[in-house]
């Protein structure tokens, strides 16, 4: 609860985080300013008596979080099911190639990049409710496409299409969540969310082992309805989404009134030093808030930040059931060995999004879990080809558990660290977007030549996360020295309006 004390002498405190009120406060100046909240709608601190900040995320957690989670566990389920489908008889069936299997996971990543900047643009223009159902159907029908192709054209088609139809939900996702949630609240939510991906890894294993029984049924391969029959699955829930996606927190009908102001109120103050209260400017779309985003030199080095992670990410999606199978075990086996790896990584993922907004930092959490992909990538070069495919598959799991975690902290330190809606679209767009070649590049680490041991793969993949972590050190030490400038400057140097500077602004601290 917050609570105002009625004595000019003393300041006025507030057991909600964030929400600080500057003292001194006489009983005749809050009298004006409920006046004035009232008539203006400001957000001044009578409106948040009575606010519980816990409830308050309770609620908000129960509204966004599961159809938020259920979207993308179809997603990347849909995303990532054709390395399923391919130790069931795709490659064969199709008298594809190992070359041209790997083509058609690339091309995927071509087109999902190029469209997630337009994507979180029509997002922010248009009503979340409304774009996320559409594009979800539009990847649905994809997916259920590819369960009826013909040949490896037909298979390398609906790939493109599913890139661009999938391109706007993580994306737009993750920028919604930063909606709703203020910087130091926003990694738990986050993981929540992702955490879908490593379900949709172990639901993957589990739900490709039954569909792949339904083989010669209808006249069709087990492959073939593993696509169709969650395709159709995520076209059912997207008919369900538009009634559970709530727009925003000023038209969220679950919060009180009060709820709504002291939400907003969060968002405005969260990334200010001395919780001065910002307006965001960027009402009407701007093509300087895509240029702003552009030419930022955060996210190009949270670029290889991104890469570091998503390089393995998708080069074990995309191939853990190969890499599996190739150590000796049944595709069945391969199947169901994936479910305990994923579901571990997504308890860890939660866990350490928790801890990491307790602590209020982001970087230290991201450098730990890279490193644990790092030394899982090193115990499967070490052990293999030397006969001990439990190891192997030990450092796999390394790997994984460093993944899950190490994902939504890179995606939530750089949303929070831009300001402005329209330049944190687009920078989160560019971020992601770019980012997400990483899955065109590891789409081509594991060759079929390199079976059973890809050591190509595992080397690339071990190259990349070390960049990354290089990066993430540059990332923070760059904060940090610009944090300590404008602590240092004088408030008489500041521009005449810095709440328009975004980021940029004096008043403006990156979250380290």
């Amino acid at each position: 609860m917050v609570e105002l004390s009625d004595t000019p002498e003393k300041p006025a405190s507030s057991k909600v985080e964030n929400a600080v009120i500057p003292p001194p406060y006489s009983a005749d100046l809050k009298q004006k300013e409920q006046i004035a909240d009232t008539e203006s709608g400001s957000l001044g601190p009578a409106v948040f008596e009575g606010v519980d900040e816990n409830a308050v995320l309770r609620k908000m957690d129960i509204r966004l979080i599961p159809m938020l989670s259920a979207l993308y566990l179809l997603a990347f389920l849909d995303r990532g099911n054709i390395g399923n489908a391919k130790i069931e008889g795709l490659v064969d069936d199709l008298h594809m190639t190992g070359p041209q299997y790997n083509w058609t996971l690339t091309v995927f990543f071509f087109t999902y990049a190029a469209f997630e900047l337009p994507s979180n643009l029509l997002l922010k223009k248009l009503k979340p409710s409304r774009w996320l159902p559409f594009i979800m159907v539009a990847w649905g029908i994809c997916m259920t496409l590819m369960g009826v192709v013909k040949g490896y054209g037909g298979l390398l088609a609906t790939r493109i299409c599913l890139g661009i139809s999938e391109a706007g939900l993580y994306p737009g996702v993750a920028y919604y969540i930063t909606l709703w949630y203020p910087r130091h609240r926003a990694q738990f939510r986050q993981a929540l969310f992702f955490s879908a991906a490593s379900v949709a890894g172990a639901f993957s294993g589990l739900l490709a082992y039954g569909i792949a029984k339904m083989d010669g049924v209808g006249g069709y391969a087990g492959w073939r309805w593993i696509f169709i029959l969650e395709g159709l699955l995520t076209i059912l829930v997207a008919l369900i989404a538009p009634f559970a996606i709530h727009d925003s927190p000023e038209t969220a009908k679950f919060l009180t009134e009060a709820e709504r102001r002291f939400v907003i109120h969060s968002l405005r103050i969260q990334n200010s030093a001395d919780s001065h209260e910002t307006v965001q400017q960027n009402d009407k779309f701007q093509i300087r808030y895509v240029i702003d985003a552009l030419s930022d030199w955060q996210i190009w080095l949270g670029i290889l930040m991104y890469w570091g992670i998503t390089c393995p990410l998708y080069g074990i999606s995309l191939f853990l059931p190969s890499i599996i199978k190739d150590l000796g075990y049944k595709s069945s086996t391969a199947q169901l060995l994936t479910v305990p790896i994923y579901i571990t990584a997504a308890v860890v993922a939660v866990v350490a999004a928790w801890f990491s907004d307790r602590r209020k930092q982001r970087s230290p959490t991201i450098l730990f879990y890279m490193s644990m992909i790092a030394a899982g990538f090193i115990i499967v070069l070490a052990s293999t080809g030397r006969g001990v495919p439990g190891v192997v598959y030990f450092g796999v799991f390394v790997a994984v558990l460093g993944i899950y975690p190490a994902f939504p902290g890179n995606v939530t330190w750089l949303s929070v660290n831009m300001a402005g809606d329209y330049k944190r679209a687009a920078g989160m767009a560019i971020h992601i977007g770019i980012g997400n070649l990483a899955g065109a590049m590891s789409s081509n680490f594991y060759r079929s030549q390199d079976a059973p041991k890809y050591i190509l793969g595992h080397a690339l993949e071990l190259a990349f996360v070390v960049v990354g972590m290089s990066a993430v050190v540059v990332l923070r030490l760059s904060y940090q020295r610009i944090n300590r400038k404008r602590d240092a400057m004088d408030p008489s140097e500041y521009p005449e309006d810095p709440d328009s500077l975004g980021d940029r602004s004096p008043l403006f601290r990156y979250m380290l």
